[in-house]
């Protein structure tokens, strides 16, 4: 096998940006882009692949085709043909509802689907931009449904001040929203299932209200309160900094100007690369070569073993795997 990239699901939503198209620096005029899906097998949106000899075949397509050879033979045997994450890249132009996800347990037996932890890294942040994750104060479930009718549950939550680099991970049960102005990459478990609890009266383009989801998003809620909800952690260069380590997803960052090179022998899983600040060249044991610049997302496959990461001068990537 070779890494995989795939072209970019681009979605319009009410509350998108610009910032998405000139940073992936893509040749599209289409406004109002709140994400771009890099990697997804959420049915209805599955990536295909953008270049080599299975140009053009869908990520499940794919993994049907090379199974354990992409996934991993653990990964496989647990997921079979369903590939387990999701990332995007999500800009807002104004703040996003307030939402919550169901665990792995609540989504099957509601939805048939994954459950979706996730979790979030800053890329840019206007002047102003902030995130909310969590409560800021113990409330019982009544409570949280009368602040939604009566437009005070936000007072209730962690407000967060954010910069790029900031990192946030969001277990399922943990209400949470994006405010404007923020500009994130999100990995997450494959699920689309979400949860809306509180969206600041909007209308859609035809002056209808979205479609509230509270009392779903009651049973979904983990009510606990924690003093902080930012993953702190510190900035070294040249070397992996983990950030997450979950059941679903473990993600490190890689803050480089000097060659590393990534032993993978062990670790029976695909790896996922994202490129948030930069360019570099990749290449791996299977003499594969891979130019890479901020705004794309490449697919290692199980099957590599070693990659080498060479910079062109300062380069930021995310690395992610189950």
């Amino acid at each position: 096998m070779y890494p995989l990239k795939f072209e970019p699901i681009l979605k319009q939503t009410l509350w998108g940006g610009d910032k998405i198209i000139s940073f992936k620096q893509l040749n599209d005029t289409r406004k109002e882009v709140g994400e771009s899906w890099e990697i997804s097998a959420v049915e209805g949106s599955e990536s295909i692949v953008a270049e080599g000899p299975d140009k053009g075949m869908t990520l499940t397509e794919v993994l049907s085709k090379y199974r354990e050879e992409l996934l991993g033979e653990a990964n496989y045997a647990r997921f079979g043909v369903k590939f387990p994450l999701l990332v995007k890249f999500i800009d807002a132009r104004q703040d996003l509802s307030i939402q919550v996800h169901p665990s792995d347990e609540l989504a099957k037996k509601r939805h048939n689907s994954m459950g979706k932890t996730e979790m979030w890294y800053v890329i840019g942040a206007d002047k102003g931009a902030k995130l909310r994750s969590g409560f800021s104060e113990q409330i019982t479930p009544k409570e949280y449904k009368d602040r939604v009718y009566n437009n005070t549950i936000t007072e209730v939550l962690q407000e967060y001040d954010i910069q790029p680099g900031d990192v946030f991970f969001l277990p399922a049960g943990r209400v949470h929203s994006i405010g404007a102005g923020a500009f994130i990459a999100e990995i997450q478990q494959t699920s689309d299932v979400t949860y809306r609890i509180y969206d600041f009266d909007r209308k859609d383009a035809k002056g209808n209200a979205r479609e509230l989801h509270t009392d779903l998003a009651r049973e979904a809620i983990n009510f606990e309160v924690l003093d902080d909800y930012r993953t702190q952690y510190d900035v070294v260069e040249n070397e992996p900094i983990e950030l997450v380590a979950c059941p679903y997803f473990t993600t490190s960052l890689y803050d480089m100007t000097e060659e590393i090179t990534c032993d993978y022998s062990e670790l029976d899983s695909f790896v996922i690369f994202v490129c948030v600040e930069g360019s570099c060249t990749l290449y791996d044991n299977e003499k594969n070569e891979v130019s890479f610049k901020a705004g794309e997302t490449v697919l290692m496959p199980a099957s590599i073993q070693e990659v080498t990461i060479v910079p062109n001068g300062k380069v930021k990537l995310l690395e992610t795997y189950v």
